[in-house]
């Protein structure tokens, strides 16, 4: 049985399709990334599988529940940790996880033994007693991380869960989050817009964008997707080396961006003489030439044709563009 199943989850807002026509398998254990900018539909998506919002079309499971006609077996299936804080800074971090504990219907026996042993998983035994409000941002997010996991979660979704947080506490979070998942056992379900912490965590990734994946896999594979090395290049005519590149069995794939071209070769140091080579016979000049190992960055930018950041501000202009057009047709 698969922890997560979907098949073509869809969810509009009036104009705006959300998340588009999603199909996905995700196995029990999986460390599983969505990866992709800021209003590219993670979190709906999330929200959907945790049953706080409906599908617009298509269905899923999860932990073998339907989401719409099976919501609180789902809802005792997983743990979530929301983008926004949600613990309350006027009780301890103890009272936050006993709450969360009496919703969950856990006995005083239970909950006693159970607060220990998530209080351990995220390094909180000692400050189980200080309020909320004298933890700083890292010891909030991994409270929040011990208080989904109280209830013994099958499925734990962590949506950005170290957005905001400072380098050297994201790699503190990467820890307790790693040892969740192969000591713990539990399936995690992470939404982020940081490469490298998909590429550190995730054991497969999906790319979302615009609400569509674009492509599922693991770090290296996608990566090796589109080369084993990456030969950036500057040149005098890059339609026409383009063009060129784009014929040679050894170019793996071709991308343009930000005034150079992007191939993806293998072996990339035997690659740069051809290259060379190849623009010379057709009358280019190149002027510029390096090889690098491609990165997930590369991998978004092969797969959407634009940067991350730039996607999210596309992504935003997008919304904002709809909303107008919304506002002007209710005025009519």
């Amino acid at each position: 049985m698969d922890a997560i199943y979907t098949d073509h989850l869809t969810k509009t807002f009036d104009t705006i399709t959300a998340v588009d026509n999603i199909s996905l398998s995700i196995e029990q254990g999986e460390l599983f990334g969505l990866l992709g900018p800021n209003g590219a539909g993670k979190t709906t998506t999330i929200k959907m599988l945790s049953t706080l919002l409906s599908p617009t079309s298509g269905s899923a499971r999860v932990w073998g529940h339907d989401i719409r006609h099976e919501r609180d077996e789902v809802r005792r299936s997983i743990g979530m940790v929301f983008q926004d804080p949600a613990v309350d800074d006027q009780l301890t971090g103890r009272e936050n996880l006993d709450f969360h504990a009496r919703m969950y219907g856990m006995n005083k026996m239970t909950r006693s033994s159970r607060m220990q042993e998530v209080l351990a998983l995220v390094g909180l035994e000692d400050k189980a007693d200080i309020l909320l409000k004298n933890y700083s941002g890292g010891m909030k997010r991994r409270l929040e991380i011990a208080r989904g996991l109280m209830h013994y979660p099958k499925v734990l979704f962590l949506d950005e869960p170290t957005l905001g947080l400072d380098p050297q506490t994201r790699y503190h979070i990467w820890e307790y989050i790693r040892n969740l998942n192969s000591k713990q056992q539990v399936t995690i379900i992470l939404t982020t817009h940081y490469m490298d912490e998909a590429d550190a965590l995730c054991s497969r990734i999906a790319i979302i964008d615009y609400g569509k994946i674009r492509t599922v896999n693991t770090p290296d594979a996608l990566k090796n997707s589109i080369g084993n090395d990456l030969l950036q290049i500057k040149a005098s005519d890059l339609d026409l080396l383009a063009q060129e590149l784009e014929k040679q069995e050894w170019v793996q794939g071709i991308t343009r961006f930000d005034s150079c071209i992007y191939a993806g070769v293998r072996q990339g140091e035997e690659k740069i003489p051809l290259t060379i080579n190849l623009a010379q016979s057709v009358g280019v000049q190149v002027t510029a030439l390096s090889i690098r190992k491609p990165t997930l960055e590369d991998v978004f930018l092969h797969y959407t044709g634009k940067t991350i950041r730039e996607e999210e501000v596309s992504n935003i202009d997008r919304i904002r563009a709809r909303i107008r057009t919304n506002r002007r047709g209710g005025h009519s």
